[in-house]
């Protein structure tokens, strides 16, 4: 009997310390909180969640990040105070590619796994990196705004912001194919940048409009709140529909001035797929499974045509209400 109670106490010690193992809590931080894009980044990490439960697997998706894309130190904050609670790992979206190395780098020494999503970090911390190839979506901009311009006229494009890895291979991207692939088109303005809300980036559309305005046939803007500012901007100088504007990124005011012809196209991400992946790839980790060092979650181009096909339905329209309750 003694013996058989010993059994009994170390398979159920043993049946504790695995349902210890599938046990984990993981913060996902975004750059910011307020854009539709990150609000599909947590749908996404939401939908993992679910996922895992059903399979037995109890995961906790802690999400939280600054309000606005340029608070870099409560970024910072955010993460080292994740790092204090001892989280089994960390999901990131670095706002700045440098700024976030130092909290980053302090995790892993501490045993909690990060990986990134969206946007690089210079560091080998990181276990594996869950994003777009943004330089590849940078030269997809570029052709299609080519293709539309005839291949001669003047452009410009709007910048997001210094430091924002994700944004910047976007830029270099789009001015990479547009130097090489369309001679004929000369870029009347590349080095401007729209900061993080829609507000700023409204006003210096509106700088640049007020310049460039009546000489403009393109313009290119590298992320979603970049692209509404500059939205609004062309309405209130007349010039949507006339000017040929390619967006990077989807959402409610982009997906509505594409309807009516103020937006000609879109550069996708999948930022659903990239927050259900991010989660799923961490769990994978803090399972001691082989993960890929790069995970690619696509881009695609969206136009008036095929904006309600079938492969374009989670990446326009997230079903944010689904998982966001």
């Amino acid at each position: 009997m003694k013996k058989l109670l010993q059994l009994l106490s170390l398979s159920l010690a043993a049946a504790v310390s695995a349902g210890a193992a599938e046990s984990y809590k993981i913060a996902v931080i975004p750059k910011g909180t307020t854009h539709e894009f990150w609000k599909s980044i947590h749908a996404g990490a939401k939908k993992a969640e679910q996922e895992l439960k059903a399979e037995g697997v109890n995961v906790q998706i802690i999400w939280k990040g600054p309000l606005k894309e340029d608070d870099r130190e409560q970024q910072i904050q955010v993460v080292e105070n994740f790092v204090a609670q001892r989280v089994s790992g960390i999901v990131l979206a670095p706002l700045d590619r440098k700024g976030l190395v130092a909290p980053v780098e302090t995790a892993v020494r501490g045993k909690i796994p990060v990986i990134i999503i969206d946007s690089g970090l210079e560091s080998k911390a990181p276990v594996s990196s869950v994003s777009t190839d943004n330089r590849e979506g940078g030269r997809i901009a570029a052709r299609n705004l080519g293709k539309m311009l005839g291949g001669k006229g003047n452009a410009i494009m709007l910048r997001y912001a210094v430091g924002s890895a994700s944004t910047e291979e976007r830029e270099e991207g789009f001015l990479e194919v547009m130097k090489k692939d369309f001679p004929g088109i000369k870029l009347l303005s590349t080095d401007q940048h729209a900061g993080a809300t829609r507000d700023s980036a409204k006003r210096t559309a509106e700088n640049l409009l007020n310049r460039y305005g009546r000489q403009v046939q393109g313009v290119f803007a590298s992320n979603e709140s970049a692209a509404a500012g500059m939205l609004l901007a062309l309405r209130d100088a007349g010039l949507a529909g006339k000017v040929s504007f390619v967006a990077f990124d989807s959402g409610e005011t982009l997906n509505a001035g594409l309807k009516a012809g103020h937006v000609q196209g879109m550069v996708v991400q999948n930022p659903m797929r990239m927050g259900y992946l991010g989660v799923k790839t961490m769990v994978a980790v803090l399972r001691g499974q082989k993960v890929q060092g790069f995970v690619d979650t696509g881009v695609g181009f969206v136009t008036k045509e095929n904006f309600n096909s079938p492969e374009m339905a989670e990446i326009v329209n997230p079903p944010l209400d689904k998982y966001l309750k």
